[in-house]
């Protein structure tokens, strides 16, 4: 049930032209951003430009282009037996060439690419931890805001649960998925689980969580040696302006967006030698400063779990309040959430 912010900027952009379908045909203004008036915190909710919105599959634009890359690699292994024989990069290389002769792929700057509301969880040289659904900052639990919802499975004794309960806890249809005609599987938050599991007919209400250890492919850094999914990640740290970190082609997956997308250096890897801007390096420095963005719907929500930090170039600004909020289930009028209109944002 979207709510569209108004977001106070804290960092003001050039507006470059672009157009083409490629990269070849590309033309851009050189990007560059103005100082601001604010600064991000803990628990903020931030407006930000995709980080992963650089280059779009207009068929598909719902995806992130590359996962739809990763995605296709890890069909093409399949199709191939798993061989242990090719490495990983073929298969993505094999998946990237499949791709731009079937779909039209387009890139987009910074300012060009979609923005994103989320909370910021983690701030430059916080280290975030997730385990079994419990969010951790340096090694503190963070508290629930009440709005953080994750999936409940909800037992009942046979019988289906009133329409119109689903409606007084604001849970919508597309929401409701019901696994037998006595269990659902609901994003629930605490206080719907709890007032959930008083009603007559249900049985049990309870969390849902993936193993520790169950490698998630779609997370990032998509590497099986991190072993990390949605409910059980990090320990990860974020990257400060100025800092060195020593990097390995095992931890380069952490940061080889960072050093080759983000602050524009040549990435180049030759057995186990990594190669910054055509030297050796065995440690590099950042330039920016990185968050940690996640979405209050812990199991429903496109964010840093899915791709990776987000540069500080990508902060548009903190939203202020909604302006306007739209049921998606109602249609006219009858759509417009009236009681949510102009509330702050948190």
């Amino acid at each position: 049930m979207p709510n569209t912010p108004i977001a106070f900027p804290f960092t003001q952009h050039t507006m470059p032209l672009t157009g083409g379908k490629s990269w070849s045909n590309l033309i851009l203004w050189p990007y560059k951003r103005l100082a601001g008036g604010g600064t991000v915190k803990n628990n903020d909710p931030i407006v930000f430009n995709f980080p992963a919105g650089d280059t779009v599959v207009v068929e598909e634009q719902t995806t992130s282009y590359y996962e739809i890359v990763r995605r296709r690699a890890r069909d093409l292994k399949e199709m191939d037996g798993g061989s242990a024989r090719k490495p990983d990069s073929y298969y993505q290389q094999q998946a990237r060439k499949e791709i731009w002769e079937k779909y039209t792929v387009i890139y987009r700057p910074v300012d060009r690419r979609d923005n994103y509301v989320k909370r910021c969880i983690g701030i430059p040289g916080d280290t975030v931890t997730i385990k079994r659904g419990v969010l951790y900052v340096n090694g503190k639990i963070v508290a629930d805001n009440g709005t953080q919802q994750t999936t409940y499975a909800v037992s009942t004794n046979g019988t289906s649960i009133n329409p119109k309960a689903f409606e007084r806890l604001d849970i919508s249809k597309s929401d409701q998925t019901m696994i037998s005609g006595a269990q659902y599987l609901l994003p629930l938050t605490k206080g719907n689980a709890d007032a959930m599991s008083k009603f007559t007919n249900v049985i049990s209400v309870s969390p849902i969580y993936t193993s520790k250890g169950e490698y998630a492919p779609h997370i990032f850094p998509y590497s099986p040696f991190y072993g990390w999914n949605e409910d059980n990640y990090g320990p990860i740290w974020m990257p400060v302006k100025g800092s060195t970190v020593k990097i390995d082609t095992s931890n380069l997956c952490l940061y080889e967006r960072i050093i080759n997308v983000y602050e524009h250096n040549t990435l180049k890897v030759d057995g186990s030698t990594i190669y910054i801007n055509n030297k050796p390096a065995t440690s590099y420095t950042f330039k920016m400063n990185y968050y940690w963005m996640m979405g209050d719907n812990r199991h429903n929500s496109a964010d840093s779990r899915y791709w990776g930090f987000v540069p500080e170039d990508h902060i548009v600004g903190k939203p202020k309040f909604i302006w306007l909020s739209l049921d998606k289930e109602a249609k006219g009028f009858k759509s417009i959430r009236w009681s949510r209109m102009f509330m702050k944002a948190r």
